[in-house]
This record gives structure tokens, C-alpha cells and sequence, in this order.
């Protein structure tokens, strides 16, 4: 079955930048959305950001809002975090998930996602 596969974590100094990948294992022929999250330890899991796949629509998380990008390739089939003037409390393990069709659950919430990835260590250093 789809896994989705993160990639480009690591550790990185305040006010610096860290770019993440997110792939499915498998080719797929259905995306309706990717989603980022991010879960610090001792905290429940976050949401960061939202894309629409078929236009590109995008959603925030305010404590993101002006520092992180996500963007995606559609011939790829692949989902990008760019992430800019990092912050110690951005330290987290980030996660990226996959919305397979239209649903009526809340996009920043991990209901309406189908799959997801075993996540990516993203530390940074204050």
C-alpha cells in the first residue's frame, strides 16, 4: 500500500533554514491534499501547514505563518517544507500526511489524512 517517506531533517542553528521532502513509496494516482505536522516531545501532535493539490492552495498554522513554505511538484508527485528562520521551539518530529479525497473533517486536524509518513528529526539549536 502508499507510505509516504520524509526526508531532509536534521539539526540546524536559530535563525537558520531546513527544507523537507515528502514522497509516496508507491506511485499514486489520487491526491487531494498533503499536509505537514509536527509533534515535540511530551506534546500532542501539531499541525504546520496545508496544500491543496489540485491548485495550490495553501494553509498556515499561525506560529508558522511568514517563516514556512509548502509548495508541491505534481509530476513528481512530491511535497516540500521550506522552512526559514527556525526557532528552538520548531524542534519536533515532523510529519507529512496524504488526503486521498474530499473529506468533511477539519484539514488541521489529522482526521481527514489517509496516510502518513514515520516522520523526520528536525532540531534546532539555540
Amino acid at each position: 500500500q502508499v507510505q509516504l517517506v520524509e526526508s531532509g531533517g536534521g539539526l540546524v542553528q536559530a535563525g537558520g533554514s531546513l527544507s523537507l521532502s515528502c514522497a509516496p513509496s508507491e506511485r499514486t494516482s489520487r491526491v487531494y491534499a498533503v499536509g505537514w505536522f509536527r509533534q515535540a516531545p511530551g506534546k500532542e501532535r501539531e499541525f504546520v501547514t496545508h496544500i491543496r493539490w489540485r491548485d495550490g492552495t495553501t494553509y498556515y498554522a499561525d506560529s508558522v505563518k511568514g517563516r514556512f513554505t509548502i509548495s508541491r511538484d505534481t509530476t513528481k508527485n512530491t511535497a516540500y517544507l521550506r522552512m526559514s528562520s527556525l526557532k528552538s521551539e520548531d524542534t519536533a518530529v515532523y510529519y507529512c500526511a496524504a488526503q486521498g479525497g474530499w473529506s468533511d473533517k477539519l484539514y488541521y486536524t489529522p482526521d481527514p489524512y489517509d496516510y502518513w509518513g514515520q516522520g523526520t528529526q528536525v532540531t534546532v539549536s539555540s
